[in-house]
């Protein structure tokens, strides 16, 4: 249900940012038995192939591969959401609406604008949303103030040092599959539309270039990278990879 509370929620600007940046740690916390949704913020209607509508489409089959509890799109115009108060304010509202201890969202900076600005409006919204005197209501009900314990970014197309990586080794094949949803945006041959910069063969063989190298890092096959907004905890050392 679109108001189910969360461990884990992922809000990243387009359909497919969450597949491509953090689909094996989807896979891996689904496994764990974590409860995890996505938004979108936009639809990705500007997108050089496919259309706002069939992006929504290719997101609803993903989302039924990775296992998510929810996911929805925000509404908010793509290329054109800036971190502004309406723009705030609807991200407070989804952040109280499903509570989550976690949130996963965009680089920090990147190659597409909406990726940095996604992550600057995310970030500011879940501090915003544990502020009780920001007002909000949602089915006409007033919300009560929440903030997630933490908030990763993801590393998209440019390389940023990761703070943090987790093993997506088992779940790379999931991933894929997900991946696979969104036949619109990837390589095929027998597409008219004009070429963009994931839709060349070599994008695929590019992410799994990236996933080993940052594997790599922990001494595993293939890792997803994250940054960090503070320095993450842990109990136990023994935990470390």
């Amino acid at each position: 249900m679109k108001n189910e509370q969360l461990d884990i929620l992922c809000i990243t600007a387009h359909p497919d940012d969450t597949e491509i940046g953090m689909g094996g740690t989807v896979l891996r916390h689904i496994h764990l038995g974590h409860r995890v949704g996505i938004v979108d913020l936009s639809t990705g209607e500007l997108g050089t192939r496919g259309s706002g509508e069939l992006r929504q489409r290719e997101a609803a089959e993903a989302a039924t591969v990775l296992g998510v509890k929810v996911r929805y799109q925000l509404g908010l115009p793509d290329g054109f959401f800036e971190v502004d108060q309406g723009s705030l304010l609807k991200v407070v509202q989804t952040v109280r609406r499903h509570r989550p201890r976690v949130v996963f969202t965009n680089a920090v900076r990147d190659r597409h604008p909406d990726h940095g600005r996604g992550a600057e409006l995310v970030s500011r919204a879940c501090f915003l949303s544990g502020l009780r005197r920001v007002r909000t209501e949602d089915g006409g009900v007033a919300q009560e103030a929440w903030r997630p314990k933490a908030v990763y970014h993801c590393i998209q197309d440019r390389w940023i040092d990761p703070d943090i990586v987790f093993d997506v080794t088992e779940f790379w094949e999931g991933k894929m599959k997900a991946l696979a949803c969104f036949k619109s945006q990837f390589y095929d041959p027998d597409s008219t539309e004009p070429v963009s910069p994931i839709s060349v063969p070599e994008f695929f063989p590019t992410l799994e270039g990236r996933a080993l190298e940052t594997g790599r890092l922990i001494g595993v096959k293939y890792g997803e990278g994250f940054t960090v907004e503070r320095a993450a905890g842990i109990h136990d050392v023994m935990d470390l990879l």
